[in-house]
């Protein structure tokens, strides 16, 4: 089992833990370019600069360098810090472009030569920040220094050795000085990614062979506290998806505490730093930009539970209380959104419930919707056993809400075999068969055993050879790349495996994670998948799914270790 390891860097970027910075191909939304570039991620996803050897080169990518190896040549890459690239040429030049070459008030790349140094410094209008390039070793051949308008502008690595290094900062900066070899920059980041793998996935063993780079995809995705990213959080990506969704979050949190808990905590509790006076969270936060247009379900209640079970040692009473007050003010938030004279609350859009464009938002999309009902009434509960914990007034108050929504789900939205969502307004009902609408499962100690058994059963519709598919392939709404409409997703998939464990469903809940798990070790962590072929759609570097692997792969290492040592 690699601690190193290797991956195409077409679906996968290059980065390391606390940089906004990465290496690859995909420049944009959708968008693939052939040759790599450095892309910024903040002030917005950019590519500021294209990275051009001078003959053909193959890639190869690996958690500590990326390389471009041509014959009789080549460069390697390494990120000192989460700022500063370090490359390393031998026999093979490069150049390092402005990749849009025009330059407006408002775009594009301004590039001089610093004479205090001697360094090549890229303007870039898009992030708002510079980026230097100083020779080590070697020289600096400069096209269009100082150059207006519509230009080449690059910067050519020249030499049969050389060194360069290329920084990201604001306005000033002290000229580089290297505290140490290449080579001990590659060890160090060696260092750094063995410390999270060791801490994250102790775990692992042959049964688990993509652990290592599941780790990797969340130790390359973190980035460190900058603009409204106020502690170390793990984006969803540094692809397109570079933000952190406030529900998405939780998975990433829950992956991580077991071995390194401040993270945990840090992740679970980054949007809650953006919680507005109505007690709503943000939809998502990125660098630059907090959205508040919609919000995201309520799973935090049952994130909480999970994280503290999975912690190695309690929470301290004032980070309980901090969250305590943030948990309330959401719930209250959720239990606003009623109309009067109902018992369940409603989404406003199928944003809000994380599965955007699921069938149960076709006929309407304000909704009483039973996972929305399943979430806050776990939320609640749990609500009320921390209130019961640290003294405070409230436990009952919380429970009797919680026990009010869980009948309510139950006599107004189940319909003797399945679950139904209706329009708030109105009442119409939806006749989707989403997945969506078994994720009840997840309060499967709540729920009538007859419920219970029946969500179970419907499960089977679902149920494809790579996991559970959104839609069932059998529906006339099914679409092979249709987002909720059909692909496999890691937090369904969680999310249900969690509920059937609670129910007794043992075998089932095996057989969810057996499958997805093999999903992920045959495509990797894309954002979704299509649930008749298996491959990776959207996203291919998804990091709640790499989370949903090493949360999956840790209980079933513990639950087949626990088998071992059964008497026959």
């Amino acid at each position: 089992m690699s601690s190193n390891p290797s991956f195409d860097i077409r679906q996968i970027p290059f980065s390391r833990r606390g940089s906004w910075l990465d290496v690859s191909p995909v420049i944009g939304t959708h968008r693939t370019h052939e040759l790599l570039h450095l892309v910024s991620h903040q002030s917005g996803m950019t590519a500021v600069l294209q990275f051009r050897p001078e003959r053909a080169a193959a890639v190869e990518a690996s958690a500590t360098r990326l390389s471009w190896i041509a014959e009789g040549g080549r460069v390697d890459a390494v990120f000192e810090t989460g700022d500063t690239l370090r490359l390393r040429g031998r026999g093979l030049e490069l150049t390092l472009a402005d990749p849009g070459e025009t330059l407006t008030p408002f775009s594009g790349s301004y590039l001089f030569r610093d004479p205090v140094d001697g360094s090549a410094v890229f303007t870039s209008y898009e992030t708002g920040r510079r980026y230097r390039v100083t020779a080590l070793s070697g020289a600096l051949r400069i096209v269009g220094e100082e150059a207006l308008g519509s230009a080449a502008r690059a910067v050519t690595l020249e030499g049969a050795e050389w060194e360069a290094v290329v920084e990201e900062y604001e306005t000033g900066r002290a000229p580089y000085r290297a505290s140490g070899s290449f080579d001990d920059a590659v060890a160090d980041v060696a260092q750094d990614f063995d410390g999270f793998l060791a801490a994250v996935a102790p775990w692992r063993n042959p049964s688990s062979p993509a652990a290592a780079l599941a780790a990797y995809v969340l130790w390359s995705a973190t980035v460190a506290p900058r603009g409204f990213v106020t502690r170390e959080a793990i984006l969803m990506s540094k692809h397109w998806m570079d933000k952190v969704w406030s529900w998405d979050h939780c998975f990433n949190a829950l992956a991580v505490v077991g071995g390194l808990p401040g993270a945990g905590v840090d992740n679970f509790l980054m949007p809650f730093d953006h919680q507005e006076a109505s007690g709503a969270l943000p939809d998502s936060v990125t660098h630059s930009e907090v959205l508040y247009n919609f919000v995201k379900p309520p799973i935090h209640g049952w994130a909480l539970r999970e994280l503290r079970a999975r912690a190695p040692h309690a929470l301290g009473r004032d980070a309980l209380i901090e969250i305590h007050g943030r948990l309330a003010a959401w719930s209250r938030f959720w239990l606003s959104r009623r109309v009067p004279g109902h018992a369940l609350p409603h989404y406003q859009h199928g944003n809000d419930s994380g599965w955007d464009n699921s069938t149960t938002f076709d006929a309407d999309r304000l909704i009483e919707a039973p996972d929305l009902a399943a979430f806050l009434g776990v939320q609640l509960r749990v609500l009320a056993d921390l209130t019961a914990e640290l003294g405070l007034d409230g436990a009952a108050a919380w429970r009797a809400e919680a026990d009010a929504l869980f009948d309510a789900l139950q006599s107004e939205l189940w319909r003797g075999d399945h679950f139904i969502a209706r329009a708030a307004a109105t009442g119409r009902e939806s006749l989707s068969s989403s997945l969506l609408n078994a994720l009840p499962l997840l309060a499967s100690d709540h729920l009538a055993p007859e419920i219970v058994r029946a969500l179970v059963a419907r499960l089977d519709a679902h149920l494809t050879e790579w996991g559970l598919a959104t839609e069932p392939v059998s529906s006339e709404l099914y679409e092979s790349d249709g987002y909720w409409r059909g692909p496999i997703w890691a937090p369904s998939t969680v999310l249900i495996y969690d509920g059937l464990r609670k129910a007794g469903e043992h075998r089932l809940a095996a057989e969810v994670s057996r499958r997805f798990r093999r999903l992920c070790e045959r495509s990797g962590f894309a954002e979704n998948f299509d649930a008749v072929t298996g491959d990776g759609l959207r996203d291919r570097a998804y990091t709640w799914t790499a989370s949903a692997y090493l949360l999956l792969a840790a209980d079933a290492v513990e639950t087949d270790a626990a088998a071992a040592v059964e008497p026959a």
